[in-house]
């Protein structure tokens, strides 16, 4: 009965180490990445769409992104929402294709974007602790009500406890991971 309670909120760090992931992924780390431009809305007909919807976006050079509008007339309003968005680069077009020269991270953007990384993976830290703690309420009311013993709320919270460590431990390891790409050159 308690297993349930620890295979829910497992699923529930699982989604949350995969929706940092997602957001790191988002960050720029000197080579260029189709992922960075994930966020980015562009104006389609009155819908914001993503940027991926609108056209086929390639990396023929470590250090260049391509956009190639399905639509010619979008070659604007992309540009417009690349100009605003906050990943610091700037489109140019040959009226076909927008490029984007992703440049060289200097030390002192990439210990920001490290300190941007920490922030995001301490977030993630806080919402797994939620996690475990909507959890171990969960199990202490099971107690309450009877439906496990003192000796299952145990066990319980040992076993809920140890799934928490494991998913903070692999938060860490993400965050180390981007961590070391930002600051490879």
């Amino acid at each position: 009965m308690y297993q349930d309670v620890i295979n829910t909120a497992g699923a529930k760090m699982d989604k949350t180490i995969d929706f940092i992931q997602k957001d790191l992924n988002t960050l720029r780390a000197g080579r260029a990445n189709p992922q960075i431009l994930d966020k980015i809305t562009v104006d389609y007909y009155g819908t914001p769409t993503a940027l991926n919807q609108v056209g086929n976006i390639s990396s023929p050079e470590p250090r260049m992104l391509v956009i190639a509008p399905w639509e010619p007339k979008m070659i604007g309003p992309i540009e417009k929402a690349i100009q605003k968005s906050d990943i610091g680069i700037n489109p140019s077009n040959d009226g076909k294709v927008i490029r984007l020269i992703v440049p060289e991270l200097n030390e002192e953007r990439r210990k920001e974007l490290c300190k941007k990384v920490r922030k995001e993976i301490e977030e993630g830290r806080v919402s797994i602790r939620a996690i475990r703690r909507d959890a171990m309420e969960q199990i202490k009311k099971l107690k309450k009500d009877s439906a496990i013993t003192e000796d299952d709320q145990k066990k319980a919270e040992e076993k809920l406890q140890k799934v928490t460590d494991e998913h903070i431990k692999e938060m860490d390891q993400v965050g180390a991971a981007k961590e070391k790409e930002i600051m490879s050159i």
